[in-house]
C-alpha cells in the first residue's frame, strides 16, 4: 500500500481525522484534503501519483544563452582567467538584465563537458537517510555481540522498524540458533503484526514452521 492510499484507508477506514493524519506522518493537510477528494471523485484512479512537472518552464534558459556560456569560458580559460560558474555569472550580468543561476551555468558546463563531478564535494544536504514511508513496510534485524563482566558472552538479536525506529524485539541468547531467530521474530510479529519486507545480515533466516500455528517447529 503506498502513503497516498494508506492516508485515505485512515481517515475514510479507521475514521482518524485528517489533520491527526496529516500530522502523524508530515504531510500537508490540504493534501490529505486533496487526496480524499480525489478519492471520492474518481475512487482508486484518484490515488495515482500525478507528475508535477509544469507544461512549460519559465526559467530554462534559451540555446543561445548556453551558447554564450561556452564561448565565455573559452575565452576566460585562453586568456588565463578564472573560468568558473560565479566568474561567467559575473561577466554575463555585466551584459545581460536577466542571468542564468550559478548552479545552472555549473550545469551547462557539465552538459557540455567542461566540468568533472568531484564526489568528494557533494554537500552533506544531498546525503538522504533512509526511512520507510509508512509503519511495518520494512523491519532490520541484526545480532550484536556483548561482553558481559564476567568475562562471557552473549548474543542479543535487535529488530527495528525503520518507519519509527522502533525496537519491536531485543532479546539475548548465549548463542542463537536458526529457530530462535524465527521465533523472537514472530513473537514481535504476534504484537506488532508482519512487516511487508526485513532487512536482514544474519545469514541463517530459513527453519521448519509448524504448519498448525505458524511458528517454528521444536
Amino acid at each position: 500500500m503506498d502513503l497516498a492510499r494508506y492516508l485515505v484507508t485512515a481517515v475514510l477506514v479507521e475514521g482518524r481525522s485528517p489533520r491527526e493524519v496529516a500530522k502523524s506522518h508530515g504531510v500537508s493537510k490540504s493534501w490529505v484534503y486533496e487526496l480524499l477528494a480525489r478519492y471520492r471523485a474518481e475512487g482508486e484512479a484518484g490515488l495515482v501519483p500525478r507528475s508535477k512537472r509544469p507544461v512549460r518552464s519559465p526559467t530554462r534558459i534559451t540555446d543561445v544563452f548556453e551558447d554564450e556560456i561556452v564561448a565565455m569560458r573559452k575565452e576566460l580559460t585562453d586568456m588565463g582567467f578564472d573560468a568558473g560558474p560565479q566568474t561567467i555569472a559575473y561577466h554575463l550580468s555585466q551584459r545581460h538584465q536577466d542571468v542564468p543561476s550559478v548552479s545552472t551555468i555549473w550545469r551547462v558546463l557539465k552538459a557540455r563537458g567542461f566540468v568533472t563531478p568531484q564526489p568528494h564535494k557533494r554537500p552533506r544536504s544531498s546525503y538522504i537517510r533512509f526511512v520507510a514511508e509508512l509503519p511495518n513496510e520494512c523491519w532490520q534485524t541484526d545480532v550484536t555481540h556483548v561482553l558481559l563482566a564476567d568475562g562471557s558472552e552473549v548474543e542479543v538479536l535487535n529488530v527495528e522498524d525503520d518507519h519509527s525506529r522502533l525496537c519491536v524485539a531485543s532479546v539475548a541468547r548465549s548463542v542463537y540458533t536458526s529457530p530462535e531467530v524465527v521465533r523472537v521474530f514472530y513473537e514481535a510479529a504476534a504484537q506488532f503484526g508482519f512487516p511487508e519486507s526485513v532487512l536482514s545480515d544474519i545469514q541463517a533466516w530459513w527453519c521448519p514452521l509448524d504448519p498448525q500455528v505458524g511458528r517454528p517447529a521444536a
